[in-house]
């Protein structure tokens, strides 16, 4: 059974950074989009940034752009989402999530709540 553990939130100030983790296990991930997505309270779910090991392409959510960078570890099953310049805006719960095109399956980690306040 495939797993995902997101790792790393926590309460920082606005200007502050942080380092989302993301580990996976129960398969060898190769070909799988690894991809970071939050919700804000009150508000749908979003995605933050994906990372495809299928066609190498890396994708931004508009407003981290500049901000935001996700990278892939030497393993496949790990992923981490660097956050720079955080803003109140960006408070919410992030979650990792895996998917793969060849069994056609996604899976959710449970978040991790990274909240920016002064």
């Amino acid at each position: 059974q495939v797993q995902v553990v997101e790792s790393g939130g926590g309460s920082v100030q606005p200007g502050d950074s942080l380092t989302l983790s993301c580990s996976g296990s129960g398969s060898s991930f190769n070909y799988w989009t690894l991809a970071w997505f939050r919700q804000a309270p009150g508000k749908e779910r979003e995605g933050v940034s994906c990372i495809s090991d299928y066609d190498g392409s890396i994708k931004y959510l508009d407003s981290v752009k500049g901000r935001f960078t996700i990278s892939r570890g030497r393993a496949k099953n790990t992923v981490y989402l660097q956050m720079n310049n955080l803003k109140p805006e960006d408070t919410a719960v992030y979650y990792c999530n895996a998917e793969s095109i060849v069994i056609a399956r996604s899976f959710w980690g449970q978040g991790t709540q990274v909240t920016v306040s002064s």
